[in-house]
């Protein structure tokens, strides 16, 4: 690849409670998933961080969840499909409410945390994910984990889709992450999680955490905020990747010109 996108969880705060530094994040990234109010984010929070990526030409996407504020939405929650539909287009519609009045849109969904993790498998959810974004806006794109089957009801679905990798999580030798509180979860070294991204983009290939090297094809890599460092993490991603003359740039989703 000559170029990837680089995007990172944003505006994850809520009220007086502020997770990351979205200010110096939204400087580093091309596309911005911001909290809709349901594992994080309030009114005042989408606000600000929608205009303040629109202003610096980031990306918008709506980071949909659980309805698991207490949980922070890392918690699998057995909601019937219709429900989970209609939380998720609850959730498009008030971030992108957001972004026209700062003169944008929201361009792409994105599940947070156990959902993104559930409708790797989960064929009901994954299906109820799809079904409130076409019904929503088909136009959007929806970003997942490659080879999941939210992305293959998507594409079936006719919707754009894109695959995304992680800078800061482990890998399972199935191409799945580690899940949290496991050992290798999570990737606190800058300097590793840059090696990853370019090895990542020059190969298509991430070492799993029993150093099986997986066969990993994506168009974006995320940043977690609220992984421990992530300002100086994200730096070093993006400042290796500039080294090697690979763009940070949007990506370009799968059956969209987007």
């Amino acid at each position: 690849m000559s170029g990837i996108d680089l995007n990172a969880d944003l505006g994850e705060g809520f009220g007086r409670w502020t997770l990351a530094d979205d200010e110096s994040l939204l400087g580093l990234v091309t596309s911005a998933n911001v909290a809709c109010g349901f594992h994080a984010g309030d009114s005042t929070t989408m606000r600000t961080v929608v205009r303040d990526a629109v202003a610096g030409g980031v990306r918008v996407g709506a980071h949909v969840s659980y309805r698991d504020l207490a949980g922070f939405g890392r918690r699998f929650v057995d909601v019937p499909p219709t429900e989970l539909a209609d939380d998720v287009v609850y959730q498009v519609a008030a971030l992108d409410g957001f972004a026209r009045l700062a003169g944008g849109r929201v361009r792409y969904v994105k599940p947070h945390g156990a959902l993104y993790n559930a409708v790797v498998h989960h064929e009901g959810q994954a299906r109820a994910v799809v079904d409130a974004v076409r019904a929503y806006d088909p136009s959007l794109a929806l970003v997942g984990l490659p080879g999941s089957a939210v992305l293959r009801i998507a594409e079936e679905a006719g919707l754009p889709t894109v695959r995304e990798a992680f800078a800061d999580r482990g890998y399972l030798p199935t191409g799945e992450l580690v899940p949290r509180g496991r050992p290798g979860a999570v990737v606190h070294d800058a300097a590793e999680a840059a090696a990853r991204v370019v090895e990542l983009v020059t190969s298509g290939v991430v070492v799993a955490v029993d150093g099986t090297r997986v066969r990993v094809d994506a168009e974006s890599v995320c940043v977690h905020s609220d992984t421990p460092g992530a300002v100086s993490l994200l730096t070093a991603v993006r400042r290796v990747l500039e080294e090697r003359g690979i763009e940070v740039r949007p990506f370009a989703a799968a059956g969209s010109a987007v």
